[in-house]
C-alpha cells in the first residue's frame, strides 16, 4: 500500500477558493489511480473526483463539476484538488484515496486512505 497525507484544507467563505494536496509515498505513485472523497457529519463518505495513473482521464461528481479540477504529477508523488466557487454544502472532510485496479468513483476500489483534511466554507 502507499501512504498518504493530505494538506490544504481550512476555512474559506463561500465563493471563494481551495486547493487540497496529498503527497503519496511508499510505493510507486504512477501505477496507483487516485481519488478524492468526502465526508460530511452524519454522512456516508462520497466521490467527489479521480484521476487515473497516467493523468490522462479524469472523472467528477456531478455535485462539483465545473468548480473542481484534480491533477497529479507523478515526478512529485502529488495528487491534487483545486476547489472553486465553495459552497457552503463543499464542507466535510476530504480524504485522498490510492487504488491499485481500477479507477473511478467507487470507493471500495481504494486501499489506501489519508487521515483527511477539513474544509469549512462558510455563508
Amino acid at each position: 500500500q502507499v501512504q498518504l497525507v493530505e494538506s490544504g484544507g481550512g476555512l474559506v467563505q463561500a465563493g471563494g477558493s481551495l486547493r487540497l494536496s496529498c503527497a503519496a509515498s511508499g510505493r510507486t505513485f504512477s501505477n496507483y489511480n487516485m481519488g478524492w472523497f468526502r465526508q460530511a457529519p452524519g454522512k456516508e463518505r462520497e466521490f467527489v473526483a479521480a484521476i487515473i495513473w497516467s493523468g490522462d482521464r479524469t472523472n467528477y461528481a456531478d455535485s462539483v463539476k465545473g468548480r473542481f479540477t484534480i491533477s497529479r504529477d507523478n515526478a512529485l508523488n502529488t495528487v491534487l484538488l483545486q476547489m472553486n466557487s465553495l459552497k457552503p454544502e463543499d464542507t466535510a472532510i476530504y480524504y485522498c484515496g490510492a487504488s491499485p485496479m481500477s479507477y473511478g468513483s467507487n470507493r471500495d476500489a481504494y486501499n489506501s486512505w489519508g487521515q483527511g483534511t477539513q474544509v469549512t466554507v462558510a455563508s
